[in-house]
């Protein structure tokens, strides 16, 4: 094992590397010197490559992690006393520590229910119409997940529904696609279909969790919501002053579906782990495998050994829930490995 690294874990996609497209068209890049700050031939050619993956004339940004990109669009979208409507598991409720509420200068995040993830419209609708007196912080924007914190898939009509519930309530619509593109693999579906014509008015682009190093698009629809977005990410320390190496590698994902390929490899072994593991007694899956990630329970003493013997992975869906994510570089190698450490688990477990 080279140094600095471990074994292809299943805790996150975000424990893999760069995948190779990327790395070349980084390498590509660093050559000479281009102008800084998105001044460059490299940025200005992905920005059109998006403009053409979606279909329509966006504005596009490019920012160095997730957390920024969520935080800094929902706070173009909103002022201090407005809210944002999200789902009680979604990421810029659980894991974001406050940036969107920080950025936003303390727009208050409302929490809606909804099964497998996915936030309900009728409580949304309940959420927003709950008060509308100067009181209450408000509703300005619907903010949703694809694919979801839970690994499922919202289908095209359920964003569309939710994209006309917002129009009809005066609503913006943020989505949060960290892993959009497992969520594309998985629908089959033109990118434009489950963005802008359901009603998606800014899209953060995840680039990591499909073969990237750093970097997120967040992309506006509505380019007039882009207005001074720039200086949003300069004084948030957002602006890469070499920016081509944020932007270039996204020239390897989208160029030859690469990131789809990336997607659907992620996907695919996702659907086998979920399978063989149900075939174990002591396992049940919690939610249904749609994207790239699985959702198991577990003994608690199972979740033990397997870490004891070397495995990674999160435990933050309740006890006893485990989340294992598959990433653009999982083998069938690796699926083989764990699923076998977990068989053995729960043979020991069980003879005890």
């Amino acid at each position: 094992m080279e140094i600095g690294t471990i074994r292809r874990q299943f805790a996150s996609d975000n424990y893999s590397g760069i995948c190779p497209e990327a790395l070349r068209a980084l390498e590509t890049s660093n050559s000479g010197h281009c102008l800084p700050y998105g001044d460059d031939e490299y940025t200005a050619r992905v920005c059109d490559m998006l403009r053409d993956f979606f279909e329509t004339d966006c504005e596009v940004f490019f920012v160095f992690n997730g957390t920024a990109a969520n935080s800094l669009a929902l706070a173009s979208l909103c002022r201090s006393y407005h809210s944002i409507v999200c789902h009680s598991l979604a990421h810029i409720e659980t894991d974001e520590c406050g940036a969107p509420e920080f950025f936003s200068n303390g727009t208050k995040i409302l929490l809606a229910g909804g099964e497998q993830g996915k936030i309900s419209p009728e409580e949304v609708e309940q959420i927003v119409l709950r008060r509308c007196d100067i009181h209450y912080p408000k509703p300005q924007v619907i903010s949703i997940t694809e694919a979801t914190e839970v690994g499922t898939v919202y289908m095209p009509e359920e964003l569309k529904a939710l994209g006309e519930l917002a129009k009809r309530l005066n609503l913006r619509v943020h989505m949060d696609g960290a892993r959009l593109a497992n969520a594309l693999a998985a629908l089959g579906v033109a990118p434009k279909e489950i963005t802008w014509k359901a009603g998606v008015d800014v899209l953060c682009f995840g680039g990591v969790k499909n073969g990237l190093a750093a970097g997120e698009a967040v992309i506006f629809f509505d380019r007039k919501l882009a207005s001074e977005f720039d200086y949003r990410c300069k004084q948030a320390g957002q602006l890469a002053s070499k920016m081509r190496f944020l932007s270039a590698p996204w020239i390897g994902l989208l160029t030859d579906e690469t990131w789809l390929r990336n997607a659907r490899n992620a996907n695919r072994y996702a659907r086998i782990l979920s399978e063989r593991l149900s075939k174990i007694a002591s396992i049940r899956i919690m939610f249904p495998c749609e994207a790239n990630s699985v959702f198991v329970q577990m003994p608690p003493r199972m979740i033990e050994r397997l870490h004891e013997i070397g495995w990674h992975f999160y435990t933050f869906i309740g006890e006893g829930g485990v989340r294992l994510m598959c990433s653009w570089d999982t083998t069938m190698e690796d699926i083989d490995a764990f699923v076998l450490d977990v068989a053995a688990a729960a043979e020991e477990i069980a003879g005890t």
